[in-house]
């Protein structure tokens, strides 16, 4: 299984910004996290970040063919990006959405995923491991 592992905007920030809520290990260990248990599940992993809308739009429809499933942090862009929403639902692959924070507990515009809408599972509030459980979903063939 080809999974790619898309973040949004502010994570390459992990570990500096909003500690209370992100925690305090960095990008770098959420990425070796991820490559670590893939690894170890017979998982092929390609994790890619950008700040930017259209990158990860772009970085969507790369999976076209490339990829079985994705596995997506769009972070802000989870309340707000129709363009994301529509990538997904045009791949047409599985896709997982994860957040570090409890996103339903927090302020009521978060509670609105657009993202969310074309994929197939949700795991939130539970920090890192939320990708390690999404990872685990797609394996069991849960997203089909």
């Amino acid at each position: 299984m080809k999974i790619k592992v898309i973040n949004g905007p502010n994570l390459n920030l992990l570990g500096i910004r909003e500690v209370a809520i992100y925690g305090k290990q960095d990008y770098a260990a959420l990425k070796r996290q991820i490559a670590e248990y893939a690894k170890t599940h017979g998982v092929e992993i390609e994790i890619f970040q950008s700040n930017s809308e259209g990158a990860i739009v772009d970085a969507i429809q790369s999976c076209l063919g490339n990829f079985d499933a994705i596995i997506i942090n769009p972070a802000a862009y989870t309340h707000t990006s129709i363009a994301i929403l529509d990538a997904l639902k045009a791949v047409a692959l599985p896709a997982v959405e994860v957040h570090l924070s409890d996103v339903d507990s927090r302020e009521d515009f978060r509670k609105i995923s657009y993202a969310g809408m074309a994929c197939c599972q949700r795991f939130a509030g539970m920090g890192f491991d939320g990708y390690l459980r999404a990872i685990d979903f797609l394996i069991a063939g849960s997203a089909r």
